[in-house]
């Protein structure tokens, strides 16, 4: 790795990334500066999947896992196998990297559950509440029940509001158990939740078959999957950006899934004196068997 300076040169500085809310790249690869202290222990060390937009969010982007053609030598990456071959996938470990991102209009980095030094080992199990309506106080309910049940099993859960319509139920875990157990673990928990709470919660994949009820989408926690991290925009209106809550912020009725932004987040960090999920790897339990 080269010992040079970690400079980023930010072309088209003044491209309007989400312009009807008047947001250039330049706001991004300052946001991604800014942000970095608390949003780099989140992403640190995990795969990333690029979705990336050459022109607006309103004109639709593309994802990217191979890292970019011209990476800088200081870009880490990590070697992920793939039915015949590896994909070579960026490692957003420091400031400079996730200002990069933004050159490359990587608007939001999709992170694996598990780490590089152990790809089938994840150190997070991640609990898609995905609503069918619109009534937020609903998918506030859920995952205080899903915290609830995760407890009863000996697992300490966070929540995050996914800066589009639902709440992220994530839970850190011991790296004792494979990809393929851990998926196995959660679909089983939440198929039980759902027959607990037959009228609000369900696993039912196809949309029309769910009713106005929740869908408990555990499907990120499977083998190379994804899933939005911390203080990651969103290519949506206003610029919306996962944040990560204290539990007892799933209580506020004033709380919705897109309350924050690129232009509101620092404050809230301010506010709050730093990161509330800082601590979240002291959390983390050995996943129970059965």
């Amino acid at each position: 790795m080269s010992g040079r300076p970690r400079e980023v040169k930010l072309t088209h500085p003044d491209r309007l990334l989400w312009p009807a809310d008047g947001i250039a790249k330049r706001d991004l690869y300052d946001y991604f500066g800014a942000v970095a202290d608390v949003m780099v222990p989140h992403v640190k060390d995990r795969p990333v999947s690029l979705q990336r937009f050459r022109e607006n969010v309103d004109k639709g982007g593309f994802f990217q896992k191979e890292v970019p053609k011209g990476a800088p030598d200081w870009v880490a990456t990590a070697e992920v196998p793939k039915k015949g071959g590896v994909v070579h996938h960026v490692l957003a470990n420091d400031r400079a990297t996730l200002q990069w991102l933004a050159q490359q209009g990587c608007v939001t980095p999709h992170v694996f559950t598990a780490r590089a030094d152990l790809l089938d080992k994840p150190d997070r199990l991640v609990i898609d509440l995905d609503p069918s309506h619109e009534d937020f106080a609903a998918v506030r309910l859920a995952a205080r029940q899903t915290g609830d049940a995760l407890r009863a099993r000996g697992l300490e859960p966070f929540a995050m509001v996914t800066g589009s319509r639902g709440v992220h139920v994530v839970v850190p875990l011991k790296r004792t158990r494979t990809t393929e157990a851990v998926l196995s673990w959660v679909r089983a928990f939440a198929a039980q939740l759902a027959q607990e709470q037959p009228e609000t919660l369900t696993t039912e994949f196809y949309k029309n078959k769910r009713d106005d009820r929740i869908y408990l989408d555990v499907a990120r926690n499977g083998h190379a999957q994804t899933v939005v991290p911390p203080y990651a925009p969103r290519p949506r209106a206003g610029a919306p950006v996962a944040t990560p809550l204290t539990w007892d912020e799933l209580d506020d009725d004033a709380l919705r899934p897109d309350a924050w932004t690129l232009k509101t987040v620092l404050g809230r960090l301010a506010d709050l004196g730093g990161d509330p999920w800082k601590d979240i790897a002291t959390s983390a339990r050995a996943l129970p068997r059965g």
